[in-house]
Formats: structure tokens, sequence, C-alpha cells
């Protein structure tokens, strides 16, 4: 019985995302998942015939490319119908999430990366790691869709 107890408070030591399947996340846990980085902004190009998608150096016209944080997020998906709406149902439908998003590494089973802002305690490092979109991207403002194949990246963004 004691081992059993020492067992349950081991468990309840560990960070949230260790010890909670990402459908039993509070909301304030889910969003703390999101590193920031911002590729989830970026335009994307889909084959239809082979379902592959390629990132764009395009983002979401509502990205600020400076902080990677989405100038409309409380109503992005009201003003932006574009906009994805992730929840640990839809996940396993969002084949295009980097290597590197928290919520799909999660869902894989695989722990976050050491930059992780809740791991390295640094919302910065993201940044600093190289992994995030910021100062690498043009807003969708500057360019017209017909030119997003002219944008096409695959060189620093993990799959």
């Amino acid at each position: 019985m004691k081992l059993t107890g020492r067992r349950s408070r081991q468990k309840t030591n560990l960070p949230f995302w260790r010890n909670k399947s990402l459908g039993n996340m509070t909301a304030e846990q889910w969003e703390s998942l999101c590193d920031g980085c911002g590729i989830c902004c970026l335009e994307k190009l889909e084959d239809a015939e082979t379902e592959v998608v390629e990132y764009t150096a395009v983002a979401c016209r509502h990205l600020n490319t400076a902080n990677c944080r989405c100038r409309i997020y409380d109503r992005r998906h009201e003003l932006n119908a574009d906009c994805i709406r992730m929840t640990a149902a839809t996940l396993k439908s969002l084949h295009w999430l980097p290597d590197t998003c928290a919520y799909r590494r999660l869902a894989e089973g695989r722990d976050l990366p050491p930059w992780h802002p809740l791991v390295s305690g640094n919302p910065k490092s993201v940044h600093a790691e190289g992994v995030s979109i910021r100062d690498r991207v043009l807003s969708a403002l500057y360019v017209h869709p017909d030119d997003l194949e002219a944008y096409r990246i695959q060189s620093w963004v993990k799959r």
C-alpha cells in the first residue's frame, strides 16, 4: 500500500505534460504547450494527388513575424476562416505539423525538447535555438496568393 502511495506522489511531481494526456489538459495547460515558433502559421502548399505539404516563407497576415504571435489570437477562428482549430482530436489529421511541435511530439509519445519554454523556463529559447520563423518570413500581406510557389522552403522546417 505504501508503494502505491509513493508512486502516486512521484507521478504528481512530474510536469503536467508527462502526467496528463493531451485530451485531459486544462485550457491553460494546452495553450502553454505552444512554443511560439509560428510554423503552423505559415502558408502551405499541398499536392492534391500526393497530399504532400510544403511550407512557404509566407506567414499568415495576422502573425506578428517579429515575435511569432498572432495579432488576433483570441478571435482568430472568427476572423480568419483559414485558421486551423487544433485540438487533441484533430492532431492526427494535421500531418503537416513540424517534428518540433509540442502537440505533435506529445501525441507521438515523445517529450518536449530542452529548448521548449516550459522546459527551459525562457519564452525566447525557441528563437535562440533557431526553431522559430522569427525574421525568416514575409507576411501574406505582401505576397500575392498566386506567387506562393516561389516562396517554398524546406531547409529549416523539420517535419
